[in-house]
Order: C-alpha cells, then structure tokens, then sequence
C-alpha cells in the first residue's frame, strides 16, 4: 500500500513517484480524537476525488477505534507516547495505478475545515 499525505487545512500542489503494482490509499477529510468529536466531524463532512477527470467515491469511516503512536516534534499528535483514540473521516483506496502519470484532485470539508491536494502522479514502469 502507498499512502498519500492529507493536509493540515490548506490547499497544495505535490509531485509523487509510486512504485509499480502498489494500491493507493489518502485521506479526503479526517480527524481523530474522541467519539463526541468524530460525530461532530462527521456531520458535515463531505469531499471529492477526481483521478485523471474521473470522479472516485470516498468511503465513509464514522468513528473507528485506533492507537495513536506520537513521536517527539510530531505536529498532529501533539505529544509523546501511545493513546488510545477514535479515527474518522473519509477515505479512498484505489487499485494499482496503470505505469505513467496521473492526474489526482483531493477536496474534503468539515464545518469550517477544508483540505486540497493536486497530486502530480507518476506510476514507475515494472523493472521486472
């Protein structure tokens, strides 16, 4: 699996090179925190997906428990160690990529959140 960076509200323009026969997974809109905060996210969040012009659908993950490993300087957690937390949002996971370049475009919004990603993609050609 090759995971694609969100963003932390903002709206960014980023190049990727991905291995040859790797699914992809990235995040629309997400948050984790406790259940209270995933429900609030959750109620009105919304985003789009477009690969090469098409559009994908985003799975929905209303609130999922999950352990958070923070690291020392890490800006999402905040703090050190492990915690338990509820993990929401939306989601997409696409199949390998064809090898050559693709076009993807990340929107997603909760209430007063909103997040962008124009992904300049290339899928590297097998060396087998």
């Amino acid at each position: 699996m090759w995971f694609l960076a969100g963003t932390f509200g903002n709206q960014v323009k980023r190049t990727c090179a991905i291995p040859s026969g790797r699914p992809i997974a990235f995040p629309v809109v997400n948050l984790f925190g406790d259940r209270s905060d995933c429900a609030a996210f959750m109620s009105s969040a919304q985003g789009t997906v477009l690969l090469d012009a098409k559009a994908v659908e985003p799975e929905t993950y209303q609130g999922d428990s999950i352990t958070v490993q923070g690291a020392q300087g890490n800006a999402v957690t905040g703090e050190e160690g492990r915690f338990p937390a509820t993990g929401c949002g939306l989601w997409v996971q696409l199949p390998s990529l064809a090898p050559g370049t693709h076009s993807l475009k990340i929107r997603g919004q909760s209430a007063d959140f909103s997040t962008g990603v124009d992904y300049a993609l290339t899928v590297e050609a097998s060396s087998k």
